[in-house]
């Protein structure tokens, strides 16, 4: 073998495992914490256009380069709780979602088999809640886990 392509493949092998051990970004998913929205921010290649506080959490909200408004809602121990999106597209839902993706996934797929017709996306169980609607250009959603609610927060203020 040529003296550069072993030079290559070595180069490749040290860089697959560098990869393989560094830390994969934070995102402020369902479950992560406050100082991670930043990092969404910069995901979806949006604007924080404000954030509002009161005791129990705080609403940070991004307007994504696609023109989506993202809500991360995220309580005063540095949560996130719950996140909602509105605007002509769905945003990630594997980084929205976060760890939580894989049983959303599940609980859609059987959904999707009880359902007939163009409805609404719910899954509803006691470790997860999101709720998708809308059609093309003009979508709504939110996610929240209830455990993770802050304690005398009602979910209908996730909007």
């Amino acid at each position: 073998m040529p003296r550069r392509s072993l030079t290559l493949l070595v180069l490749i092998a040290v860089l697959t495992a560098l990869m393989s051990i560094m830390p994969a970004p934070l995102f402020a998913a369902l479950g992560g914490n406050a100082a991670s929205v930043d990092a969404d921010r910069v995901h979806v290649e949006g604007a924080l256009t404000r954030i509002m506080r009161n005791d129990a959490y705080s609403i940070h909200e991004i307007r994504s380069a696609s023109g989506t408004m993202i809500r991360e809602y995220v309580s005063s121990s540095g949560t996130v709780f719950a996140v909602v999106w509105q605007g002509p597209w769905i945003p990630d839902l594997r980084q929205v979602l976060g760890d939580h993706f894989d049983h959303y996934q599940r609980a859609l797929s059987a959904a999707q088999r009880a359902r007939k017709g163009r409805a609404s996306v719910v899954v509803d169980d006691a470790d997860l809640v999101v709720q998708v609607s809308g059609h093309q250009r003009s979508f709504f959603g939110r996610a929240y886990v209830p455990g993770l609610l802050p304690q005398r927060v009602q979910p209908e203020v996730i909007r």
